[in-house]
């Protein structure tokens, strides 16, 4: 699908319908259970994300086809892009394979003590790999891509590694698959073996999707970021995007006016949804979640009249 097809008025439920794929991606954005009207731009409201960066990931987790051109990649956050690996990193390690090594054990028991043995010698090292590969991304990789988002550039020879594992991690879960596939004897539960392979399929895309994000969107955002003036405008457009959207200035008046959300939303035509997102944007970006402090606010700012508040 292309980029240009995702708009942030597209409803989430339409995403999991052209792709399903989609259901992985938003689960790593802690987007569960039932999406109901809410759209893209609600959900980014609410998270406090870029909505370019949304559309980004989204169709890099899609597609494994689709290229970013520079501009998708000034017009996305940094933090967004880091926010979302990190999520992935906790996914991998907290839940994917965990349910995969109980998975795996269960397969095992008609296998031999030696047959056992060297299976789950042959999974932990590639847990353990992954484990090392994701530590290093936690421990330099955030941290570089957040001081040059902070102003404070330092040398960048402690990333050389930072792509040099991925090809490894790639080819060992494929060599896994491999050999639950051919090598376990006949006597392995067939259902438990087919739900293992599905596991490992969903996992090896999964993961093959997270190194291009990091190769292909993190690396050149970076690579932006360490030029000083690419680096300045970025920043001014950062700041620029914390101020309060049109939008979010007619929602905060209708808040100040003492209207409720269903008849803010429908003084707008929009949902109920995007009102209470637009609600949690504006209340991150000013600070402010009372009622009474958003109306001092509002009048401070010259957004409403004395006059016009009840």
């Amino acid at each position: 699908m292309a980029f240009a097809e995702i708009n942030p008025n597209i409803k989430l439920y339409e995403l999991v319908d052209r792709n399903f794929q989609a259901l992985g991606f938003l689960e790593r954005l802690g987007i569960h259970g039932n999406f109901g009207d809410r759209t893209v731009e609600d959900i980014c409201a609410s998270l406090g994300m870029n909505p370019s960066s949304f559309m980004l990931l989204y169709n890099f987790y899609v597609d494994e086809h689709f290229k970013p051109s520079e501009r998708m990649l000034r017009d996305s956050s940094v933090e967004d892009v880091i926010e979302y690996l990190h999520s992935s990193h906790e996914y991998y390690l907290n839940t994917a394979l965990k349910s995969l090594s109980d998975l795996l054990e269960k397969l095992l028991l008609p296998c031999s003590e030696a047959q056992k043995k060297v299976f789950r010698k042959f999974y932990d090292e590639y847990e353990e790999e992954l484990n090392r590969h994701f530590g290093f991304e936690e421990q330099h990789v955030m941290p570089y891509a957040r001081d040059l988002m902070d102003g404070n550039g330092r040398k960048r020879s402690t990333l050389e590694s930072f792509t040099d594992d991925h090809n490894s991690i790639n080819e060992k879960i494929s060599d896994l698959k491999s050999l639950v596939m051919n090598s376990l004897p006949e006597g392995c539960d067939a259902a438990l073996r087919m739900q293992t392979l599905y596991l490992i399929c969903a996992l090896e895309y999964d993961l093959e999707r997270h190194t291009a994000i990091e190769e292909e969107v993190l690396s050149p955002m970076l690579e932006m970021l360490e030029n000083s003036g690419t680096y300045g405008k970025r920043r001014a457009a950062e700041q620029e995007r914390e101020a309060l959207s049109e939008r979010e200035k007619e929602i905060l008046v209708g808040v100040a006016k003492g209207l409720l959300n269903k008849e803010i939303a429908d003084q707008y035509n929009i949902s109920t949804y995007t009102v209470i997102s637009h609600r949690k944007n504006i209340t991150r970006k000013t600070g402010i979640k009372s009622v009474a402090g958003l109306t001092v606010y509002a009048l401070l700012n010259g957004l409403i009249d004395i006059n016009s508040v009840e």
